[in-house]
């Protein structure tokens, strides 16, 4: 049958997409090339597998090295408070004073009774040597002298605990009471501690324990400070706390420009040594939530989807999407494609 035919004898709508499809099939035209852009000078690192310790982050607190609580040796109502938060304090420094008119008086009386039994002592002394009394009745008043002295030094020293002052050079952190409040042994007034001298103290889980011992340098990280320093153990407490299951740890840490008592820190504490693909931080690049980097293949810069790990300074490790001997772009993967042509510079 002749196609002429054939195509009068097609309804008119069958007719019209056969004309529609050849001539779609007519303009259709072979696939455009993928502009892979200009080529990118980059620098490249070859992918490898290095060592590193394991560790396992501890928190722990900042703390001074020495502090102390200071309240009065005797009770009396606080007469004069010199101490408040922060003010810097020296050695023997004047901070406080309790009115204690009661152990003046009992000074005062000793100081009495001490100047009548010199006076007894020395007046029966020359009865002595004029024979008139015997040496038991000198030896006598001799002993009522010394104790009469004696009493005299009791009060003297109850007298200088009304002055309440700095036992070491420090800043006042807390303050506890104020004038007019009654002072009592074992009631603390304020608290000092030194600022100069910090350590981080950390509980550390029964499982790491024997990981550390006294004098190891461990690595750990103030945050807020913003500090990454090294500390030395410098304490360890024999007996674990029977509630958390942990040790005390305490490590002394370097004067250091920003650290304060009571801030929060990680002790790094070492674990194992294991294996793992480092790469520099610049090399891998996040685009919203995927971590992807480049490889350099015959030229052509690869993207490839990465997971990565631990930060490690200016390195970063990567447990998927790389392997090792591969050309990583170090510098310049920000602005790569995936198949742009790169150039490799020394």
């Amino acid at each position: 049958m002749k196609l002429s035919t054939i195509l009068k004898s097609l309804p008119v709508s069958a007719l019209a997409v056969i004309l529609w499809a050849s001539g779609c099939s007519r303009k259709q035209g072979p696939p455009a090339a993928i502009d892979s852009g200009p080529a990118v000078s980059v620098r490249t690192v070859t992918v490898q597998i290095q060592k590193r310790l394991a560790i396992e982050e501890v928190v722990g607190t900042v703390r001074p090295k020495l502090s102390a609580s200071v309240s009065a040796k005797v009770s009396g109502t606080v007469q004069q408070m010199l101490a408040t938060p922060g003010l810097v304090v020296k050695a023997g420094q004047l901070l406080a004073q309790v009115d204690a008119r009661e152990i003046q008086a009992r000074h005062d009386q000793a100081v009495a009774i001490r100047d009548q039994a010199q006076k007894d002592l020395d007046r029966v002394k020359t009865l002595l040597d004029g024979k008139i009394i015997t040496q038991q009745e000198f030896d006598a008043a001799q002993s009522r002298f010394r104790v009469a002295e004696g009493a005299v030094k009791e009060a003297a020293t109850l007298l200088g605990y009304i002055r309440i002052t700095a036992p070491f050079d420090g800043v006042v952190t807390v303050k506890h009471a104020d004038v007019g409040d009654l002072a009592a042994p074992g009631k603390p007034l304020f608290e000092v501690e030194d600022p100069n001298v910090l350590r981080l103290e950390a509980d550390v889980p029964e499982a790491l324990i024997d990981r550390v011992k006294l004098g190891d340098k461990l690595g750990l990280r103030v945050p807020t400070a913003n500090v990454a320093i090294d500390g030395v153990i410098g304490e360890i407490a024999p007996v674990a706390d029977p509630v958390s299951r942990t040790f005390r740890v305490k490590l002394d840490l370097p004067t250091t420009t920003g650290l304060r008592s009571g801030q929060f820190g990680r002790v790094a504490v070492p674990v194992a040594e294991v294996n793992a693909l480092r790469v520099p931080a610049g090399a891998v690049v996040v685009r919203g939530q995927m971590e992807i980097a480049f490889v350099v293949v015959n030229g052509k810069a690869q993207m490839r989807l990465v997971k990565t790990g631990k930060h490690l300074g200016d390195e970063i490790e990567v447990v998927a999407g790389l392997n090792p001997g591969e050309q990583l772009v170090s510098e310049g993967a920000a602005q790569l494609r995936d198949g742009q042509p790169a150039e490799v510079r020394k």
